[in-house]
């Protein structure tokens, strides 16, 4: 912990002798894109996209989970993806999966989040988990990441958005332990390196 208290400690230093960044921040944030991910402490986005303050919005869930879209059901999600497309207006919405989730594998295996009954309670409650199979050794994050841009696709402006080309879809997958990352193609269902 004293690492990151030190860290903080000295970052306006390190904000104040970047002048382009203080000038960014000033002037306010125009991100590129939105970019939804796991709330696991590998994945980072900033360090995979190599985006600086200002350039990503982010949003953290366990297991990058986007709930359904419902008129009238209040979330998180719901708001922080509304306020992305609406407000900032990002043309690009970017959802990350990665290797070895935790949330994904208490899909696969149901016993590893009994001690986690809100996690699991919150998973069943936002996901189709029966229509995510997976087969053999595949890795499961990629059934779920598909199922998670299914469900995107469903809010309504992201859906008019789309479908009028002022917005595109992406989904990654970030292997942990290579550092590599995929793009999902939706025409072949192949997960080919960026």
């Amino acid at each position: 912990m004293q690492s990151l208290i030190d860290h903080a400690r000295t970052f306006h230093k390190r904000v104040r002798g970047d002048r382009e960044q203080a000038a960014t921040l000033r002037e306010g944030a125009s991100p590129q894109a939105m970019f939804i991910t796991c709330s696991d402490a590998q994945v980072i986005p900033s360090l995979i996209t190599g985006a600086r303050p200002g350039e990503l919005f982010e949003l953290r869930t366990a297991g990058n989970v986007i709930p359904p879209y419902r008129l009238g059901r209040l979330t998180a999600e719901a708001a922080t993806i509304e306020y992305a497309v609406n407000i900032l207006g990002v043309e690009d919405l970017i959802v990350c999966g990665h290797t070895h989730c935790g949330a994904v594998q208490g899909r696969v295996r149901s016993w590893t989040l009994r001690s986690a009954p809100t996690t699991r309670w919150w998973l069943l409650q936002t996901h189709r988990w029966r229509e995510a199979r997976v087969t053999g050794d595949e890795e499961p994050g990629r059934a779920h990441l598909i199922a998670q841009l299914d469900k995107l696709r469903r809010y309504p402006r992201v859906a008019r958005r789309l479908a009028g080309g002022r917005l595109r879809l992406h989904g990654w997958f970030y292997e942990v332990h290579t550092g590599v990352v995929s793009n999902y193609q939706p025409e072949t269902g192949a997960f080919t390196p960026l």
